[in-house]
């Protein structure tokens, strides 16, 4: 497994630079690891990377999204002594914020090292020892000792920061770690799907699209509908596992290494969004897993969603679902996923796309 394609392309995608509202280094991977698999390619306004495998009936698309960001951070002020202040981009878990290795990316695309730091537990009270030292009271520490120093370093206020972290395969087993694996999984999954179907004749028309701003609001919906048209869209994300200490399995019944989720509903009640999937999209994916053997769970999940929100309101409405990635450690810099779930995920993927006759 080391060597396959697969955990290549992952690896590739996890580790590069790409912060919501940031994504060009990432998108430029992608771009690479493309190469030779589609017919056309293009990017819109807001920076989706689209990219097209004709099939015998040119007008008949389907389309595939998985986001190129991950979540982090941005500069909003500079300290006289050189700390650097921040705020969040996406949904953080404060606790996970103090004592990280990060990296700023500045408007010349140069990056620059540092490291988060907060008030010493030898100094802290009773009372602060209760408390999640919050992400505003944090600071990154670039090594200066005055503002000037580090604007000299080409930093400024509104520049991204992202997790300075490699991923890597735990102890040569299945399980991969690293600091973007929610969603760079699924666009390594878009990625080895066109590389299985290079060369084949297909039914349909097949736009993969590596996706931005989805960690924000999941902006990247309605312009990628509009902009293709397509008969369905399946958002390729990941998903919570139940199978850790602490999270209750019936509330996160994913488990690792039991297949990817076949999504059912997702619903955030804090922003009155979700998608009830239609069981014509959901019928036609498990139709293939069964045809084919996949292994795949039922999914059904309170609390966050998928590029998929917005396509069933976009002008005409559309059909549209989601194959999701179990993952633990979810917006976390130790993301991590079972390289069987990413090996069935594929397998589904490219089977629809080859069974696919119309929902």
């Amino acid at each position: 497994m080391k060597d396959s394609s697969l955990l290549k392309s992952l690896y590739n995608l996890d580790n590069a630079f790409g912060v919501s509202g940031e994504e060009t280094e990432v998108a430029g991977v992608l771009f690479k690891e493309m190469e030779g698999l589609y017919d056309e390619h293009f990017e819109d306004a807001m920076g989706n990377q689209y990219f097209v495998r004709y099939g015998k009936d040119k007008e008949r698309k389907i389309l595939f999204s998985a986001h190129m960001d991950e979540i982090g951070f941005i500069i909003n002020y500079i300290e006289d002594n050189g700390l650097i202040r921040f705020l969040p981009v996406g949904y953080h878990d404060d606790r996970n914020a103090v004592n990280q290795d990060m990296i700023v990316m500045t408007d010349s695309g140069k990056k620059v090292m540092g490291v988060t730091g907060a008030k010493p537990a030898h100094i802290m009270t009773a009372e602060d020892h209760e408390k999640v030292q919050k992400i505003e009271d944090l600071f990154l520490d670039v090594g200066t000792t005055s503002r000037e120093e580090t604007l000299a370093l080409g930093i400024n206020m509104g520049d991204y920061i992202g997790f300075a972290r490699e991923g890597y395969v735990l102890n040569g087993g299945k399980y991969y770690t690293g600091k973007a694996v929610d969603d760079r999984s699924a666009c390594a999954v878009m990625v080895e799907v066109l590389k299985r179907l290079k060369g084949e004749d297909i039914g349909p028309t097949v736009v993969m699209v590596g996706s931005v701003q989805e960690e924000v609001g999941l902006r990247a919906g309605v312009p990628i509908m509009n902009n293709i048209d397509p008969e369905v869209m399946i958002a390729l994300d990941v998903t919570l596992t139940g199978d850790t200490p602490g999270v209750p399995i019936e509330k996160c019944s994913q488990k690792m290494g039991d297949g990817p989720g076949v999504k059912y509903y997702d619903w955030d009640p804090d922003r009155a969004m979700g998608n009830n999937v239609s069981r014509k999209v959901t019928r036609a994916i498990i139709k293939t897993a069964e045809k084919h053997g996949i292994p795949f769970q039922r999914e059904v999940f309170i609390g966050g969603g998928t590029d998929a929100w917005q396509a069933p309101m976009v002008g005409k409405g559309y059909l549209a679902g989601g194959i999701c990635i179990p993952q633990r450690y979810m917006h976390t810099a130790v993301g991590t996923i079972h390289m069987d779930d990413l090996e069935n995920t594929v397998k589904l993927t490219e089977h629809f796309i080859r069974d696919y006759k119309g929902l």
